[in-house]
């Protein structure tokens, strides 16, 4: 299964559609009551049908949209998916769906575009990050969730040294200072940079000063290839102690955490990497969201107009890209609609055809606005409200 990113949430909200369908459902993951699965299934799907009918949308287009998840009912999907949660995403001409592991309250959406609010609580300012694995022989890097991670095939990209040897061989290194039993890139990496000594380079000094060469040309391609800037995706370095100071010097990556995973990561699972790299990130986000809680309170006493729990202020300033920061709480909705014209936002006590969820529109639009968004427990969100925000300085 992939990894649920901020990007593949992006793709999402800006793809152009019409008579967009959003399933979210429970999943019982195994055991005698999987059978629930397709029956919940089925029933989730017969309400998307309805909606549709009754949001005009032809009969025939109707079963025509709708067989594309047909597809994925059965025996083998059911009995594999192994995860808590599904959430799936239907057009004319797209359709998508991810399992993960969060229980999701059964919801169906019809509108102009898909909901994905309940998909954001994975994120929670991202909810991505990597895992850069350093030692001398071999570079690892990963990219993880909360809940799992995968690895990145680093010999696919280009200016990406996975060894020291390697890193000295683009630098044009004579032989005699590899003292390598090979130069081919393929047999680097088969045989793990075989070296005949300790390291390349004769003593200390010159040793530590090519590990340098080596980290700065890996910090830059990782830059250029992996790591960007604008995505303010964590990474967490994993090696023995004296390789971490130095690719901190190496590195000019603004999210680079400063606590590290300590240890040889050439001898640790995927699984072993993310289970001790989690707790440093979790520390990190669980920051920033208190970090945006303080500012939030901070603004609002201060008067300075620059932070609002006014849902029909915050839907147009998400839409118009005016809000840095937006907290809003899990599981509650605000049915209505957005004149975009006018900038009015007219709110109904009950859903309503052709509404959509304001509080997923006012999250949808600040994440593809480069905003952070944390979509929390409800006693999270602060001034007892469903949605809190930070205003962008004009």
């Amino acid at each position: 299964m992939k990894l649920v990113s901020r990007e593949e949430i992006k793709t999402l909200v800006e793809q152009p559609k019409d008579n967009s369908i959003s399933i979210y459902m429970p999943v019982v993951p195994g055991g005698a009551e999987v059978r629930q699965n397709p029956i919940r299934f089925k029933n989730l799907i017969k309400e998307a049908h309805s909606r549709l009918i009754e949001a005009g949308v032809d009969e025939s287009q109707v079963n025509q949209i709708l067989e594309k998840a047909n597809k994925i009912d059965t025996q083998d999907f059911w009995e594999g998916i192994g995860e808590q949660g599904l959430a799936i995403f239907i057009s004319n001409n797209i359709f998508n769906y991810y399992v993960v592991p969060l229980e999701f309250e059964e919801l169906v959406v019809v509108s102009d575009r898909f909901h994905v609010k309940p998909l954001l609580q994975i994120l929670n300012n991202n909810g991505r990050f990597y895992i850069l694995g350093l030692s001398q022989n071999k570079v690892r890097m990963l990219v993880a969730s909360r809940y799992r991670c995968q690895e990145i095939d680093l010999t696919a990209l280009e200016d990406v040294p996975t060894s020291l040897a390697e890193a000295l061989e683009y630098d044009d290194v004579s032989e005699k200072q590899l003292q390598m039993h090979t130069t081919a890139r393929s047999a680097v990496n088969s045989q793990s940079g075989v070296f005949h000594g300790q390291g390349v380079g004769t003593d200390d000094a010159e040793q530590k000063t090519n590990i340098m060469r080596f980290f700065k040309a890996l910090a830059k391609g990782l830059e250029t290839n992996i790591l960007h800037h604008d995505e303010q995706v964590p990474l967490i370095l994993a090696g023995v102690d004296f390789l971490i100071p130095m690719y901190k010097e190496a590195n000019s990556y603004q999210y680079l955490m400063e606590d590290a995973v300590t240890g040889n990561p050439e001898i640790l699972s995927p699984q072993e990497l993310h289970s001790q790299a989690l707790p440093i990130v979790e520390t990190y986000w669980n920051n920033s969201h208190q970090k945006a809680v303080d500012l939030y309170n901070e603004l609002l006493g201060n008067n300075t107009g620059n932070a609002s729990n006014n849902l029909e202020e915050i839907v147009p300033a998400a839409y118009y890209q005016k809000i840095d920061t937006l907290l809003v709480a899990k599981g509650e909705h605000k049915w209505g609609l957005f004149d975009k014209g006018s900038q009015k936002v007219h709110l109904h006590q009950q859903e309503e055809t052709g509404d959509e969820d304001l509080l997923d529109l006012a999250a949808a639009h600040t994440l593809i606005n480069g905003g952070s968004v944390f979509v929390v427990e409800p006693e999270k969100v602060p001034s007892n409200k469903p949605v809190a925000a930070i205003f962008r300085y004009s």
